[in-house]
This record gives C-alpha cells, structure tokens and sequence, in this order.
C-alpha cells in the first residue's frame, strides 16, 4: 500500500511537470497542435496498458522487468534534453496553487467535465449496454469506437484551435457537441453501426476538451503561474474522476438507462452555461 502512495505522488508529479514543460516549449501558433499529438500519445499509453497486462499477467518478476525498462526508456529522452527543461523560477511572490482554479476557470472546468464523463461513461457504458440491449462484446466494441476517436481526431482538433483567437470558443463547441451526442445516444441505440459512428465523434470532441484546455491554460498564464495552473489542472482532472461515477451511478439508479445520458449531459449544460457567461460578459465589458 505505501508503495502505491509513492506510485500514485511521482505519476501525479510527472503529469503536471511534463504537461508543464510541453506547454511552455511549444510555439505558441503551433501549442494545440502539439498538444493534440501529446494527448494521442498518452491515448495510446492508455491503450497499451490493459493490453500488455493481458499478455505479460501479473505474478512472477516479468510484467515488473518490461514496466521498469519502459520507464527506464522514457526517462532517456527527459535526462538528454534536461538543460532544454524550462525554469519554475518565482518572482518571490507566493500563492496557493488552488487559485489557479478561478483564474482560467474555462480550462480547470473543461478537464474536469472530461474527467467525470471519461471516467463515468467508460466505467458505467457496459451496464447501460447491457440495459439497453447490448451483448458484453458488442458495448466493448462501442467502447473502442470511443478509445479510436479519442486517438485520432486529437491532432486535427488541436490545429483547429491553433487558427481561432479564443479557444473558449472551440472549448463551448466541444461541450456542445458532447451534450447534443447524449441527446442522440437513446435514438441510435437500436443500430449498433450508428451508435458506433456517434460515439466515434463523440469521444474524439469531448476528449479535445482536455487537449483544448490544456492549450488555453498555457495560452493563459507562463513561467511559476502555469506550473501551479498545471498543478490545479491536474487536481480538477482527479476530482472530475470521482464525480463522474458517482452523478452516472446515481441518475441510472433514478431514472433507468435514460438517466446516462442525462447524468452526462448535465456536465456538459453546466461547462456551456459557465463558459457563455464569461464570453457575454467579456463581449459586454
């Protein structure tokens, strides 16, 4: 268990740093579209895992020896590039690093409806499969059709955002897109190659909302300030992560198979309602 602890702090350590050393390196007409390659890279490592715990198992020292010559392998290219790593230098000036979630709330709100919906819709999608009339394989097959879109429009999504001014704008369109799919979801169900084509589009567009976030945040904020906005970025991911199951779990409960799709919309009806207001109040102002 405590070496668990330690596991869980050096991943965490690793997710704020690292997101932190790509926003701050990448040029800044060119940051979505090297984040959108980042996201699908880490979409892949997703992938890889439950896949090599497949074929590896987990007893005897074999599936240890191929995880720590992996790390071994990433940390080659941290440890060339260490004199390229960008400072964290303060100005002198401290703050608690929870600030950072009111300052760019547009960025920490987008990756914490992805968390819920991501970690809700993926961990609840079989059970309203199967309540909706989905064999086991075939709600594992839509499941993959949601992992695939994931992967592949991260990069074209991140490009997009590179030529718009405001990426709130591409953020609300995301959310948008997201909630109008759980809309759809209840009429696509009795043709499994719609729902597959939906969820598709779907996964990939709601997954740019942690892609696009993470591009507005470095947009936003730079030096000592982004490290910490990582750092309140990450955290809103985590507590994305225990809402979602949890609102999913209870609108099954309460209203059947509907309630998945309202449970998940409601997420996206409250980010567009966040984001619109600041938007009119910036138009106003």
């Amino acid at each position: 268990f405590p070496l668990r602890i330690v596991l869980h702090i050096a991943l965490t350590v690793l997710f704020i740093l690292s997101e932190f050393w790509i926003s701050t390196s990448a040029p800044p007409h060119r940051r979505g579209l090297v984040l959108g390659i980042y996201a699908t890279v880490l979409s892949l490592g997703f992938a890889a895992g439950p896949w090599l715990f497949a074929h590896l198992g987990s007893s005897g020292f074999r599936p240890f020896g191929v995880i720590i010559a992996l790390v071994t392998l990433a940390a080659i290219p941290v440890l060339a590039a260490r004199n390229e790593s960008p400072s964290i230098a303060s100005d002198g000036e401290t703050s608690n690093f929870l600030r950072y979630i009111w300052l760019v709330p547009s960025a920490t709100a987008a990756v914490l409806v992805f968390g819920a919906v991501e970690t809700g819709g993926f961990a609840l999608f079989p059970i309203y499969g199967s309540r909706i009339g989905y064999s086991e394989a075939d709600a594992a097959l839509l499941l993959t059709m949601i992992g695939l879109g994931n992967v592949l429009l991260q990069i074209p999504i991140g490009m997009i955002s590179d030529r718009v001014s405001d990426r709130r704008y591409l953020l609300i369109a995301c959310a948008t897109v997201g909630l109008i799919g759980t809309v759809f979801m209840p009429f696509f169900a009795q043709n499994w190659h719609l729902m597959a084509a939906l969820l598709f589009v779907w996964g990939g567009v709601v997954a740019a909302m942690y892609t696009i976030g993470l591009a507005h945040l470095g947009s936003q904020l730079s030096g000592h300030e982004l490290a910490s906005a990582n750092a309140a970025f990450v955290l809103c991911y985590g507590v994305g992560m225990v809402l979602g199951p949890q609102a999913i779990g209870i609108g099954m409960d309460a209203f059947g198979p509907s309630g998945f799709g309202w449970s998940l919309g409601l997420f996206f009806a409250a980010y567009i309602a966040l984001v619109a207001v600041r938007l009119v109040r910036k138009i106003l102002l």
